[in-house]
Parts: C-alpha cells; structure tokens; sequence
C-alpha cells in the first residue's frame, strides 16, 4: 500500500500537470457502476457515479494537496469550493496521457476506472487494480469525520509531542510498538514498509509494549521515521509491487531498504523471522532487534 513518500510523488507530479485546469468530464467505467449495483467493494465512496460525474464537470483544480495518504483535489466552481479526496488503497495510480492506449503497462489500462478529460484535452486517468482506492467528493473535511482525526504530518511542528502523548494513552500503551506507528491517528502516513525500516534502525522488536519502551528512545525513534520518510521522498518512494507515480514512473527507495522483504539481516546476516501485528505481515532480525 502507498505510504506517505509515494502519495507525496504523485501530488509533486500531478501539481504542475493538473492544477489550474477544468473538468470538462469524468467518466466511470461499467466495472463502477457494476460494483455500486451488486452493492461490493467501490472505489467511489458516498456518492452515486452518476451524480459525481454530474458534479465534477465543470470543476475547476484549484490545488492538490496531500494529508497523510490521502490526495486531495481542491476544486471549484463559481467561486464555490469542494474536496474531491483520493486514496490510492493498494493498487491505485494516476496517469496524463492523450489517450488511454498511452498508458504502457497492460494491468493498468485495463483497471482504468475514472477518466477526467481536462481543458486541455488531456486525460487524468485514475487505475486501481484491486479497488481498494476510493474517490470521494465532499464540501468540507467535516463531511467524513475520519479525515479529522489524522495525526500531525510527521514534520510538523509538535508531531513528536503528540506522538508521545498518543503512546501514553490506555488506548495505545499497552499495543506493540509497531502497531501503534501503523496507526494514522498516531503518527501520519507511516505504514509497513518504514515503520519496519524505523524498528530495524532502532534495534527495537516490533512486537515490544509501547510502556516498554522509554521516553528517550521514543523520540529517537520518532526521529528515524522522519528522517526515513523524507529519504524516501527524496527517491520517489518504494515500488514494491504495483505502486507507480503518474504516467508510470516507479521509486526508488526500494533499493535501500534494509529490513522490509529480507530474509536475511544485512547488519548480522542471522536469518530474519516474520509475526502478524496489527493485521500486517512484520519481518525482524531476531538479534538485533530486541
């Protein structure tokens, strides 16, 4: 699943192609309304497509911003503001291309779901293999109370402080530490991939009590997640399966990561084991972590 490097990728890449430019139209695909009518899994969340097609054309990209993992097209019309909030789920991607048969890999093509043909008559394509992505049009963050309860962006000022007041709580104290990391609502952004880089670097077992662990290397930790999220920024993310910035570009990151899908320890070359915590697949070294 994208993390906060690879969504901050595509907000980068989509800003100077996208903002400022209309909607002239969207289209869902059959695969959309399909879903919405069978009553599955959908990636358009709270509105019916007929209705979000309806009130995006015409639209005006304002801005793009990114919060956490999520992308959000600030757009407008007359002078009237509303959020078209995007998260990529798994498999999500964005495109520009002038024509769908642009898009070169084939497993995206044929999972485009939402094409928004813009003013300059190009194509913002959204693909999402799995659908596990949503779109979701809204007036106000308000509107999904979720988006309000997300943690400080990690390099925000006071987002170590509110990290270590979040570990204090009954809620999360007394949870392993790598689950507590994982949580939006803790820390912004930081899902398996760094979260296991950050335990690995700090030599701290994932599965360790949040109370077990002291106040000094709480911070310290906190640190290494900052400085790994912005590592990864600076590489365009981790492609580790079918993650893609707009037209196709993957990261870099994936090359320098030390623990994440290794079963051997760099550091000890002892071999590495794997436990479930919070749902997610963890991988540790047994002796350096601890």
């Amino acid at each position: 699943m994208p993390e906060l490097p690879e969504v901050e990728g595509v907000v980068r890449a989509l800003k100077p192609a996208v903002e400022g430019k209309t909607i002239k139209k969207i289209e869902l695909s059959e695969v959309v309304y399909d879903a919405v009518r069978a009553g599955k899994q959908c990636i358009v969340k709270n509105t019916a497509p007929e209705m979000l097609e309806r009130l995006l054309e015409g639209m005006r990209i304002r801005e793009i911003t990114r919060r956490s993992k999520y992308i959000f097209f600030h757009i407008e019309r007359e002078e009237e503001s509303f959020l078209l909030v995007n998260h990529l789920g798994m498999t999500g991607a964005w495109f520009i291309v002038s024509r769908i048969e642009d898009i070169t890999e084939e497993k995206f093509r044929k999972h485009a779901h939402a094409v928004i043909t813009l003013d300059s008559s190009e194509l913002l394509v959204y693909a999402d293999i799995r659908r596990f992505g949503e779109l979701r049009f809204l007036k106000e963050l308000g509107d999904h109370p979720p988006l309000l309860q997300m943690a400080p962006e990690p390099f925000d000022e006071g987002a170590c402080e509110f990290f270590l007041a979040q570990c204090d709580r009954p809620k999360y104290a007394n949870k392993p530490i790598k689950e507590v990391i994982m949580d939006g609502q803790v820390i912004s952004g930081c899902g398996n991939i760094y979260a296991t880089e950050a335990l690995f670097l700090m030599g701290i077992h994932p599965n360790r009590k949040a109370n077990r662990i002291s106040q000094n290397r709480k911070i310290e930790l906190f640190r290494a997640i900052e400085m790994i999220l912005l590592q990864s920024i600076e590489m365009g993310g981790s492609t580790i399966s079918d993650y893609r910035n707009i037209n196709g570009e993957a990261g870099g990151m994936q090359d320098r990561l030390k623990m994440y899908g290794k079963k051997i320890c760099p550091q000890c070359s002892t071999n590495t084991k794997l436990m479930t915590i919070g749902g997610r697949t963890s991988v540790y070294c047994p002796k350096c972590q601890r």
